[in-house]
């Protein structure tokens, strides 16, 4: 049986005819659990693009100016969308089509394609500023553990020294704060300040941005779906486990410790009053985070293309409507819901971790993670457990989860910008035109990020503004996902009323989050 969308049933078998696997492709899905992991790994790459940005600048950001309040913020941004990602997963494995390609088919105004298209790709060109971030972020990361100048390592150690007093305060604050050392301290940190502040800026971030652009340039154009799976979910795992680690150890220190009221205030679903020690917004930066956090829109747009390339749809054969068709795709789509609600699992502990780290030092010490200082500031979530050694630690870690993001997020990204050329009628848009242009896009989007972040010079800005565009973008998804649910599903494959009932809960929670971010950019 074959259903109609928005298009005729004469364009369906076009378009099938253009997509379909050829039947000896079809395989059986598997029905033991150790054939079943084996078959896992788009999730696991996305978990490789969410666990940095997001993580380790936005998430922590808000950590750093709204304390514990938001806690319950981003445990919902990290699981009310799994069940969106999984509808387009599902859709992608019934039709055997593009994300893309599917939202175009969705009815509404049309200028060439759909107009859910071309805001799509306004999102995009922002997608472009946050990669243009996260690649400033690997560049810091570098230029503080190896800098190439020595106006680099002499602007390092005057940093270094006065996270140290930060830190040294804190604690002298914690137990006697009329000491004459907190006076001393204070002092000296104000005078490290000023010292800093007529310092020029070294160039070794840029310098290291623009050898690491030529490398993933390089990485892209001859890399393939193994090649990322591998170094997305090797990278992340090591930081995520260290972090993890690094909170545990945070316990035993009772002037950092997250104590009970903490959780408590956390998860009271209230919002953070203003801060003025931060001179921040952690409202509007929170709304940036629940865009990024979790599967963003990006992701979830991106999600089924790595599903394609695993061959999920491809296994499933040919849509004829037979008995076997159905049994593979349900099959599949039984292997689509464990990768995504594994690779979830991974990346919210990710998430709360981070976020934990942020409010209990960084909120604490009224350290606001933004600027050309930005990595170094994140640092100091790791010092009062590791010392001397959280640089090494923290700048390993950091450079691990970030570059796993820039490199994820740009093959991903070239793959949705590749297949969109064709909607929009500049390419043909056959497979092989699509796989031509996704290794010319991968050549042309790290350069594109080191112009913007050479220009802009404020990553944590870039990676916020992008999460704001982002977390307008997930209700007209969350509709999307509705649309496939309820008028392109097909009968053998259609979940349970409660499924459709997680549906619309994630939609309601994305048009709150996307109106009240709208609101708040045209408020200013």
């Amino acid at each position: 049986m074959r259903l109609e969308g928005p298009l005729s049933n004469n364009e369906h078998n076009k378009r099938e005819s253009l997509e379909a696997p050829p039947a000896t492709e079809a395989q059986s899905p598997p029905r033991t659990l150790f054939g079943t992991l084996a078959r896992l790994g788009p999730g696991m790459i996305i978990a490789g693009s969410i666990v940095g940005s997001g993580e380790l600048i936005a998430t922590t950001k808000t950590g750093a100016e709204a304390g514990f309040w938001l806690l319950w913020l981003v445990v919902i941004g990290c699981i009310i969308k799994v069940s969106t990602q999984i509808e387009f997963g599902r859709h992608t494995i019934a039709w055997g089509e593009t994300p893309l390609k599917a939202l175009n088919a969705l009815p509404g105004p049309r200028v060439r394609v759909n107009w859910l298209l071309w805001y799509w790709t306004f999102m995009t060109i922002l997608v472009v500023f946050q990669q243009g971030g996260i690649l400033g972020g690997v560049g810091q990361t570098l230029a503080i553990s190896r800098p190439l100048t020595v106006s680099g390592a002499e602007y390092n150690q005057l940093q270094d020294e006065l996270v140290r007093t930060r830190i040294e305060l804190k604690i002298l604050q914690a137990e006697d704060p009329n000491s004459p050392t907190v006076v001393e301290k204070q002092q000296g940190a104000t005078r490290l300040r000023e010292q800093i502040a007529t310092y020029r800026e070294p160039p070794d971030p840029y310098l290291w941005a623009t050898i690491l652009a030529v490398v993933t340039l390089i990485l892209l154009y001859v890399g393939r779906y193994r090649i990322i799976q591998l170094v997305a979910t090797t990278l992340v795992a090591v930081f995520t486990v260290v972090t993890i680690i690094t909170l545990i150890a945070l316990q035993l220190r009772p002037e950092w410790a997250v104590q009970g009221d903490d959780i408590v205030r956390g998860l009271s679903f209230r919002l953070p009053p203003a801060n003025p020690a931060t001179n921040a917004n952690p409202i509007r930066t929170a709304l940036g985070a629940f865009g990024i956090i979790g599967v963003g829109s990006a992701e979830l747009i991106m999600y089924p293309y790595w599903c394609l390339e695993k061959g999920y749809a491809k296994f499933t054969g040919p849509r004829d409507g037979t008995a076997g068709w159905t049994a593979r795709a349900r099959g599949w789509i039984r292997v689509l819901y464990i990768d995504a609600w594994a690779s979830m699992v991974v990346y919210t502990f990710a998430t709360v971790a981070f976020y934990l780290l942020g409010a209990a030092v960084l909120g604490r010490i009224e350290f606001n993670p933004e600027g050309r200082d930005m990595v170094r500031t994140l640092a100091a979530m790791y010092i009062p457990v590791f010392g001397p050694f959280a640089y090494w630690v923290f700048l390993s870690g950091a450079f691990a989860v970030l570059y796993s993001t820039f490199f994820v997020a740009a093959a991903g990204n070239s793959r949705m910008v590749a297949d969109a050329l064709g909607l929009y009628g500049l390419t043909d848009g056959s497979e092989a035109g699509r796989a031509k242009w996704t290794r010319r896009i991968s050549s042309v989007w790290p350069f594109m990020a080191l112009v913007l972040y050479l220009f802009v010079r404020a990553p944590a800005a870039m990676v916020v503004a992008c999460g704001i565009a982002q977390s307008v973008m997930l209700p007209l998804l969350g509709a999307a996902a509705l649309y496939f649910r309820y008028r392109r599903s097909d009968p053998n494959l259609t979940p349970g009323r409660l499924w459709g009932l997680t549906l619309w809960i994630a939609f309601a929670a994305f048009m709150v989050v996307g109106i009240w971010s709208l609101v708040t950019v045209l408020a200013g």
